[in-house]
């Protein structure tokens, strides 16, 4: 379990690191550039990529806290996709919390990646199950 947690958070960190920090940057260059020069200091720009990187990391955690909590019994997986839709509307606020930019590109890209995470758990509670 602890080596597939680590797997995770290192995919997490590339996934963050190759889509969401390029993407968010690139937005923040183009947003209103014909009217601002965008300028940032090393400090605000390392705050941001780290809390965008390690709060990713974080967010891949998603299937092995399902894992557990369904070898634990405490929900199956018919359970885990039975509330799919309330998952979508949670994993858009999850998203639109950790991305600390507002872009829409970000948090659609994040949002992705969290459903995506949250139905492979499902998928492997399920599997686990039978």
């Amino acid at each position: 379990m602890t080596l597939g947690s680590g797997i995770l958070f290192g995919v997490g960190l590339l996934f963050s690191y190759f889509f969401l920090v390029p993407a968010a940057l690139r937005f923040f260059i183009s947003y209103g550039s014909d009217i601002v020069e965008p300028f940032w200091s090393f400090d605000q720009y390392f705050d941001f990529i780290a809390v965008l990187i390690f709060t990713t990391g974080l967010a891949f955690q998603i299937p092995v806290i399902q894992i557990v909590l369904g070898l634990l019994g405490i929900i199956s997986g018919e359970k885990m996709l039975s509330i799919w839709k309330y998952i979508v509307v949670l994993s858009t606020i999850l998203s639109a919390i950790l991305t600390p930019s507002t872009d829409p590109i970000t948090q659609l890209l994040l949002t992705v990646a969290l459903l995506a995470l949250y139905f492979s758990g499902s998928g492997i509670v399920l599997l686990l199950g039978k």
